[in-house]
């Protein structure tokens, strides 16, 4: 699979984790619920899905961030 395609399907499986905890740190809701219909076996497959997403992006963020590679600091404040 293309560098770029993996990148994108790793990074917004990331957004999504992140999101997801976020709303079970709120107690709203938790994104696992939406899948009560579906089988555990695909929730699990979801959930470890992200968590291979989040070391994916923890291991080539800074050769893929243009920010990181530049060496900028970002922020400008």
């Amino acid at each position: 699979m293309h560098n770029k395609t993996l990148h994108m399907i790793a990074f917004i499986l990331l957004v999504i984790g992140g999101l997801n905890w976020l709303l079970i740190g709120l107690g709203v809701w938790e994104l696992a619920s939406l899948t009560d219909a579906i089988s555990p076996t695909l929730t699990k497959v979801i959930y470890i899905l992200v968590g291979i997403s989040a070391i994916y992006e923890v291991v080539i963020h800074k050769s893929t961030c243009k920010m990181c590679a530049s060496g900028q600091t970002g922020g400008g404040m």
